[in-house]
């Protein structure tokens, strides 16, 4: 795992430096640089695989192609024997070396040769081309900058910032849809200039043009037969297969376990191939109610695994300037969860193996089934569900715990008045900020400057995709275009490289993504069963208590703290609020907000948590504040 930046002008090799140290989280073990007369690169490299000789920038055999590369090529021991026997010579053991000898035969294809995680560039230094691209589901990120014949890329954003070539300057369009949806869409960053490429994409830099393309998607219209039995086998075979080749290491590997089906699974599949003990990684919360170590242990018991636990107190209001830090946006509470796993896994291993991607493949979410009764409840006229039922729903009285009661049937009432793409595409910002309510949020000079106005469209253009058919299926495929390359895997990346960790995924390499997309849904989600087929398929791994137990999020009572704990840093923050004072958010629904919060009226927290985070997020970037001058900041309006 590395941190990888480049930059094609002439005078400007000085710069690369900047860019890459940057980026010295990702890879603190040794770092590499390339110039020429007309771009330079940079690699900081995290020693996995090929301890000895496996540095960056590698060149092919006559030095005209160089890599650097961030990432994992499983499949890279089958390519590497075919590509020597076609008379290719390497000079190195690193897996990423195969990139340059597929580029040599098969040209911008290379890609859809690879199985891996990869975010990658090449310079032909005789055609003065560049070649980029990001791996299928967007594991690894990639960001780039152009403005006239400058061209720089870095895996993070503050590497281009590093750079000095472009100041920075809020992307309106971006934080529109942030704020709705939780996540970044398309090709936006926070930052107006700077672009990330798509998951799935590859870019092509030549004479000062770009040129992308979409050199992967997902078909669902292509199903298997409804034959229970094989699709189980098939299933099996794959994810064993894929989970063995995500082993590939010269250094130790672990495994993320949480004490959930889905990385338990993985887990368990581990264990059966090696037949080996080795370390897991689980951590419990003193501040919930609940506590899944105990479940973790079942795993661990079984198979005689190293287990490496701790309780963790998170002081959750000092973490944010770390993780915005690292994220270079809004961090998440997610995050919070991967963060503090991360920085014990850290201490004993550099590679773990963790179960993301199963909910979004196998149709985990709660909402899938949400989704159902919706329907039932929509057999209610429409006229009854608002003169009656709505005011009955709104005088439910909010508890602020984590999915409360009210919360629950506030969100099927408001989600009765759409349906079908819609429907879902609202259910992104249900929590956060609608599009209706972006219009108080935003004031009218902010909205007259924002460009591309509907978040909606982000979730519509893919839930109504041609090459999607079943509702279930629709749902899926919208999360794995979005929530999955631009939410859930950009926290497991920054979190995980935080602490100079590298995270991989079974679940989500693009066969198993593929393969899960051509069962049929009503294996996936069976009457009211999530995650039917890999329910049936985990069984043969886990303990029956893992199996039927509750599906339980990692979280904090944030609503309750708001009111509580934190309530005079929020009125102290949004009193000097940086988007307040710049005219882009309104500065009396704001306190709407947090008045109706603080005064048990509604449950803002989510909401609340983005503008925290908005905040601090403006200080760290705009106003060069540190993440230690942050947390001092913080302290400050705590006790004032």
């Amino acid at each position: 795992m590395c941190g990888i930046a480049g930059i094609l002008s002439v005078d400007n090799h000085d710069i690369i430096t900047n860019m890459t140290e940057a980026l010295v989280h990702r890879g603190p073990d040794d770092n590499g640089y390339y110039h020429d007369d007309f771009i330079s690169l940079g690699h900081r490299r995290l020693s996995i695989i090929d301890l000895a000789t496996g540095q960056q920038p590698i060149s092919n055999e006559t030095d005209s192609l160089y890599l650097v590369c961030n990432g994992e090529i499983y499949n890279s021991p089958g390519l590497r024997k075919q590509l020597l026997s076609s008379g290719h010579t390497f000079k190195t053991l690193t897996d990423v070396e195969v990139i340059l000898h597929l580029y040599e035969e098969y040209g911008k294809d290379c890609v859809k040769h690879l199985r891996g995680m990869f975010a990658f560039a090449i310079w032909d230094k005789e055609k003065r081309t560049f070649f980029l691209a990001r791996d299928h589901m967007g594991q690894k990120p990639l960001f780039y900058y152009q403005n006239g014949s400058v061209f720089a890329f870095a895996s993070e954003v503050k590497g281009i910032l590093a750079s000095g070539l472009v100041e920075p300057e809020i992307d309106l369009n971006g934080l529109w849809h942030y704020v709705s949806l939780r996540f970044m869409p398309d090709r936006y960053s926070l930052f107006k200039g700077i672009q990330k490429l798509p998951a799935g994409t590859s870019l092509f830099v030549k004479n000062g043009e770009i040129i992308t393309e979409r050199y992967w998607n997902l078909d669902f219209k292509n199903k298997l037969p409804i034959d229970e039995h094989e699709i189980l086998e098939g299933l099996n075979t794959l994810l064993l297969e894929t989970v063995k080749m995500h082993l590939l290491s010269d250094v130790p590997v672990g495994a993320f376990l949480s004490g959930g089906m889905d990385s338990s699974t993985v887990c368990a599949m581990m264990a059966t191939l090696t037949g080996e003990s080795f370390p897991t990684f689980s951590i419990g919360v003193k501040e919930h109610g609940f506590n899944e170590l105990p479940y973790a242990r079942m795993l661990v018991d079984r198979y005689g695994l190293e287990a490496h636990e701790r309780i963790v107190s998170a002081d959750l209001i000092h973490l944010i300037p770390k993780m915005i830090y690292h994220m270079d946006e809004p961090s998440d509470p997610f995050a919070v969860g991967v963060y503090l796993v991360s920085q014990v896994a850290s201490e004993a291993v550099k590679v773990v193996l963790s179960g993301d991607g199963g909910d979004e493949n196998f149709a985990g979410y709660d909402r899938f089934v949400g989704n159902r009764l919706v329907d039932y409840y929509c057999l209610l006229p429409q006229w009854f569900r608002k003169m009656v039922m709505k005011k009955i729903i709104e005088r439910i009285p909010e508890s602020f715990a984590y999915k409360s009661f009210a919360q629950k049937a506030a969100w099927v009432d408001d989600m009765s008045l759409f349906s079908h793409g819609e429907r879902y595409a609202q259910s992104m910002g249900f929590l956060r900020f609608t599009q209706e309510a972006k219009q108080y949020l935003f004031t009218e000079h902010a909205k007259s400057q924002i460009e591309d106005y509907d978040s909606l469209y982000k979730i519509l253009v893919h839930f109504e995709s041609p090459n999607v058919e079943h509702l279930v299926d629709r749902m899926l495929y919208t999360d794995l275009m979005t929530r999955m390359p631009d939410h859930l895997l950009v926290v497991v990346d920054r979190m995980t490289m935080a602490h100079s960790l590298e995270s991989r995924a079974p679940l989500i390499d693009y066969k198993v993504v593929e393969y899960a997309a051509s069962i049929p849904a009503e294996l996936k989600l069976k009457g009211y069963r999530l995650k039917y087929l890999l329910r049936k398929l985990s069984a043969r791994y886990l303990p029956r208590e893992l199996i039927h137990r509750k599906k339980v999020g990692f979280g904090f009572p944030l609503g309750i703290w708001m009111r509580t704990d934190l309530k005079i840093f929020l009125k102290n923050l949004f009193n000097q609020s940086r988007f307040v004072e710049l005219g882009i958010f309104d500065r009396n629904y704001i306190h709407h907000v947090l008045e109706e919060h603080i005064s048990g009226k509604a449950d803002h927290n989510y909401r609340l948590w983005v503008l925290i985070n908005l905040e601090i997020w403006y200080r760290l970037y705009f106003e060069n504040e540190t993440v230690d001058s942050m947390k001092e900041f913080i302290d400050d309006l705590m006790r004032n």
